[in-house]
């Protein structure tokens, strides 16, 4: 599980391998969908669910100027980690 945060005005390119059985929560402002076509979809307030899986919604947007965020669940068997990035240790060695 994760959370995703939107300062006002952001957008989050939806890729479709990220979101693979991912199911999201809005907890707290709004959240509208932005549809294959560029449109503007529904905008979805704090308690909504949504899959994104099939829907062709390309984006996420925060239409609002507050922070939004929304919990992503995933199923464990399906959860992708990332490798951990080591800063640079600018010419320090130990």
């Amino acid at each position: 599980m994760w959370t995703l945060v939107l300062r006002g005005g952001a957008r989050v390119p939806v890729v479709a391998a990220q979101w693979c059985d991912a199911f999201g929560v809005v907890t707290h402002g709004r959240v509208q969908l932005e549809l294959r076509d560029g449109e503007p979809g529904p905008v979805l307030g704090r308690d909504a669910g949504f899959w994104l899986r099939g829907t062709g919604v390309r984006a996420l947007r925060n239409p609002g100027r507050r922070t939004a965020r929304v919990r992503i669940l995933t199923p464990r068997a399906r959860t992708v980690t990332h490798p951990v990035r080591q800063p640079p240790n600018n010419g320090v060695t130990t």
